[in-house]
C-alpha cells in the first residue's frame, strides 16, 4: 500500500470523519462504519485533504485534464481543495467548477459555479464517497449539456466495496461500465481494514468491530 495511503487512512480518524460503531444510512442498511466528509472544517485538514486527492488522481488519472468537477455540495470544497493541492504538487492549473441545485438568474447565472466548461473540456468528477451511483445520475448529464465535454474518471475518498441497488457490483464499477470512464478512490475499506486491523489487538479496529465489519461484508460485500 502507497504511503499516502497510509497517511489518508489515519488522516480520516484524526479528524474523525471514518467512525466504526452502529449505523444506519440512508439505505437503511446498518453498518458498523461511517464515513462523513462534512467534518473536513478547517484550513489545515482542507490542505491536506485536497493533497491526497490530487495525489490519488495523479496515480489514477495522469495529468491530461482540465477541469475538476465537484458536484453540490460537498463537492464544492473537494473541487477547491483539490484545485489548489494539484498546482502545488503537480504545477499544473486546473479550474474547478460546481453546479448549483438552483440555477441562478441573474449576476454570475447559471446551473454553474466556478469555470464555465467549454468544448474539449477534460473532466475529472471528484466526490466524498458513493454508495449507490445515483448522484452521477445527476450530474453526468449537467456535465454533458455544456458541450463537447470529455469525462477523464471520477475519484472519491472511500470505496465502501459493497454492492449497489439491485446489483452484486459496487456502484464505481457499475458507473464505470455505464458511463464508459475510468473511475477510482484514495483508498477502498478493503485497505482500511487492512491497515487499521491487527489481529494482537493492537490496530483502531477491536475485535469486535472486525467480527462486525466480516459479518457485514458477508451480507453487504459486493461481487470480488
Amino acid at each position: 500500500m502507497q504511503d499516502y495511503k497510509k497517511e489518508f487512512i489515519d488522516f480520516m480518524l484524526e479528524c474523525q470523519v471514518l467512525k466504526f460503531g452502529s449505523f444506519t444510512l440512508k439505505s437503511g442498511r446498518h453498518s458498523p462504519f461511517f464515513m462523513n466528509a462534512g467534518a473536513y472544517v478547517t484550513g489545515s485538514q482542507l490542505r491536506r485533504l485536497g493533497q491526497y486527492y490530487a495525489k490519488a488522481i495523479h496515480e489514477n488519472f495522469g495529468d491530461d485534464f482540465d477541469v475538476l468537477f465537484g458536484p453540490a455540495y460537498k463537492g464544492i470544497p473537494l473541487s477547491v481543495a483539490c484545485a489548489i493541492a494539484y498546482s502545488e504538487l503537480y504545477g499544473k492549473e486546473v479550474r474547478y467548477c460546481s453546479n448549483r441545485k438552483e440555477a441562478k438568474d441573474h449576476g454570475d447565472a447559471g446551473i454553474l459555479l466556478g469555470s464555465n466548461l467549454r468544448d474539449g473540456d477534460r473532466v475529472v468528477i471528484i466526490e466524498d464517497v458513493t454508495t449507490s451511483g445515483a448522484s452521477i445520475e445527476e450530474t453526468f448529464p449537467i456535465i454533458k449539456a455544456q458541450g463537447d465535454i470529455k469525462i477523464v474518471g471520477e475519484i472519491v475518498s472511500l470505496d465502501r466495496m459493497e454492492k449497489a441497488k439491485d446489483s452484486d457490483k459496487r456502484a464505481l464499477e457499475i458507473i464505470s461500465q455505464k458511463y464508459g470512464f475510468k473511475t477510482a478512490a484514495i483508498v477502498t475499506m478493503d485497505e482500511v481494514i487492512e491497515a487499521l486491523w491487527k489481529s494482537d489487538g493492537s490496530g483502531a479496529i477491536s475485535a469486535e468491530i472486525k467480527k462486525e465489519l466480516d459479518a457485514y461484508y458477508a451480507e453487504w460485500g459486493a461481487a470480488r
